[in-house]
């Protein structure tokens, strides 16, 4: 086991305001002990290590030249924030990183003052600047904010939104595009950095500005003229024309890395009162750590893993995990139908569809963080008669429910959406769990909405949507690996609305739509040794329900419950207003619904948080027997 860095002078600093007692020729070596602080503290708890390594010296300047948290940093997504966490009283705590009870691995608000923004999705960081600086401007106030948005983040549409509406107002707002993957970047010297510390300078601008309303007297043909040379001019050099476009003064390209070019930069538009400001600045994902600047994905994101050779830690799977099931599902049926095609936005590998672009790169679609282009996108391509997968974490699924009501629900376009990450997911926490989409998906007409239990029903269910042409239609599946079941070759095509018995029982019904089968199956056992003779059926389908499965299990039980790994809302909602209209709780039944709690769950192990939900196998249990009664709850236990 390796020790931990030496840190003599990040030792001495606790708070931002500590860090700006330092000289400016200690801030290298400062950063230098973050990088080992980040890359120990991360090898212990797993995490987003490559963007963290990336934004090093960028965090030190910006905390060493603004006045935080009176002058508001907003980090864009959070995946590159632990070094500021670090640096901002939270380095006692930076070992329980997406931990239970630990620091979240993403900024929060309740987790500390200098976090003003919660972030965990991308792209959110300019809109939310600038409401706090427009805020700022109402109250009379004179701090700064400061969004730190990384290029991929750029490709959102909301991004651009934000910095339109930003031009139009012409608040002061710094905007720091942290650059670190985009090809067009014009190389990055002593010329790009001297340009970059000229333009933000106070006397450019005031010259510029001069300029400009010179120009404004002078006749319109030949204002429009002076006005285009003089901005392509400078676009030439800095390549910002797109972003003064949109109303923003563009300042870079800038070493993000350099210090010595980073410091002068910052204090200039930091005392500079102009409107919108973006600062250019290219970076290098898992700068300084060699095994991360060497691997394809700079160490996005990692389980824990040895510091010296940056080997991880990774569990041998027992079973294929649910992610390549659906992938290798998927390229099967691609196989046989030259109409499948496949999109993403921007999550290839976390959805699989690197492995089904590998066996058919035309026919697959990376849109780029822009869920709502992809959803349509999709659209688009069904009107053609093709059959888009329009392949979605739940948890970004939410950033196109307009585009799955108005562009595929209302039209009856047959878009399947495979909904990856279904449930609890650990480690993220609350901003990643799919705890939503059963409810706002089942609640539209025409919709289907399917929910695998094991990764034999998810081969199914990607063969059913294959075949199913009469309008949209959902699958959902957990993260992880499967129960571990010998696999068919190839899926069945299911009857839609209809489920399954999976086995026979007299006085308790279990009804599972999803992930929690097994854990169904497990109390089912308990049950069954403890007197409670159980059913357990596998809905399938929450919409449409099938109703003489639930029907039959209302009429021959004493109690029904039903397990989901979603909210309320859901598919325990809908069995509950069907049981309602159709009178079938006026004969005693005891119906309970089990689904995930009204509150937003914080990180921890995935079978914590379940067990927290109630939805294993002693939840189960106590809800059956708090249906039964106390003294169910001195039934003979199996040993």
């Amino acid at each position: 086991m390796t020790s931990r860095p030496e840190t003599p002078l990040l030792d001495k600093v606790s708070s931002p305001a500590e860090l700006r007692e330092l000289n400016e020729a200690d801030l290298l070596q400062l950063a230098d002990e973050l990088r080992s602080e980040t890359i120990d503290a991360v090898s212990i708890t797993g995490g987003h290590l490559g963007a963290g390594l990336g934004v090093v010296e960028l965090t030190v300047a910006l905390h060493y030249v603004f006045n935080t948290p009176e002058d508001k940093i907003i980090w864009d997504v959070g995946h590159q924030c632990y070094p500021h966490k670090i640096l901002t009283e939270r380095r006692d705590r930076i070992r329980t990183l997406r931990q239970g009870k630990g620091l979240s691995g993403f900024t929060k608000r309740a987790e500390s003052v200098y976090d003003p923004f919660g972030a965990a999705h991308s792209s959110t960081s300019i809109s939310a600047g600038l409401g706090m600086a427009a805020a700022r401007d109402l109250n009379g106030g004179d701090n700064n904010v400061i969004a730190v948005i990384g290029d991929g983040a750029m490709s959102a549409g909301m991004a651009y939104e934000a910095m339109n509406n930003a031009g139009h107002l012409g608040s002061r707002l710094i905007v720091i595009l942290n650059d670190n993957d985009m090809s067009i970047a014009p190389p990055v010297g002593a010329m790009s950095a001297y340009l970059a510390k000229l333009v933000s300078g106070p006397t450019y601008q005031t010259l510029r500005d001069a300029a400009k309303n010179l120009a404004k007297n002078l006749p319109k043909p030949v204002f429009e003229k002076a006005a285009r040379a003089e901005e392509y001019a400078r676009g030439f050099w800095t390549g910002g024309t797109m972003f003064e476009e949109l109303g923003f003064y563009y300042v870079g390209p800038v070493d993000g890395h350099n210090l010595d070019h980073l410091l002068p930069i910052l204090k200039n538009v930091r005392d500079t009162h102009h409107g919108p400001i973006l600062i250019h600045a290219v970076t290098q994902k898992g700068k300084g750590y060699g095994p991360a600047e060497g691997a394809k994905d700079k160490y996005h994101g990692v389980a824990k893993f040895d510091v010296v050779t940056g080997k991880q830690a990774k569990p041998k799977a027992n079973a294929p995990s649910y992610t390549n099931v659906f992938a290798t599902s998927l390229i099967k049926e691609a196989e046989a139908d030259e109409k499948v095609v496949a999109i993403t936005a921007a999550m290839p590998d976390g959805t699989g569809l690197n492995l089904f672009g590998e066996a058919f790169p035309e026919r697959t679609y990376d849109v780029g963080i822009a869920e709502q282009h992809a959803v349509t996108f999709a659209a688009g391509m069904a009107t053609e008669g093709f059959k888009p997968f329009a392949t979605i974490y739940s948890t970004f699924l939410q950033r196109a429910y307009d585009q799955v009501i108005h562009d595929v629900a209302i039209q009856g376009l047959p878009v399947r959406f495979p909904i990856d990450r279904a449930g609890l997911v650990g480690a993220d926490g609350p901003t990643h769990a799919g705890a939503f989409d059963t409810a706002f998906l089942s609640c539209l007409p025409g919709f289907v909405v399917m929910a695998a239990a094991d990764e034999v029903e998810l081969r199914h269910m990607v063969a059913t949507a294959v075949a199913y042409d009469q309008g949209p239609i959902s699958f959902r599946y957990p993260r992880g690996e499967g129960v571990g079941l010998d696999m068919p070759e190839r899926g069945s095509v299911l009857e839609i609305g209809k489920g399954v018995i999976r086995r026979e029982g007299t006085k308790v019904a279990l009804l599972s739509f999803g992930g929690r089968m097994s854990e169904c199956l497990k109390a089912a056992d308990e049950l069954d040794a403890a007197g409670l003779s159980t059913t357990v059926a596998d809905a399938r389908f929450a919409k449409p329900l099938d109703m003489d499965l639930i029907r039959r299990l209302a009429r021959e039980h004493e109690v029904l419950v039903t397990v989901e790994e979603g909210s309320n809302g859901g598919f325990g909602s809908h069995v509950l207003t069907r049981l309602a209209e159709e009178s079938l709780l006026d004969n005693g039944l005891k119906i309970r619904t089990l689904a995930l709690p009204d509150t937003y769950l914080d990180q921890d192990k995935p079978d914590a948080m379940y067990a927290a939900a109630g939805l294993n196998c002693d939840g189960i249990m106590r809800t059956v027997f708090a249906a039964l009664g106390t003294e169910a709850l001195t039934a003979p236990q199996r040993a």
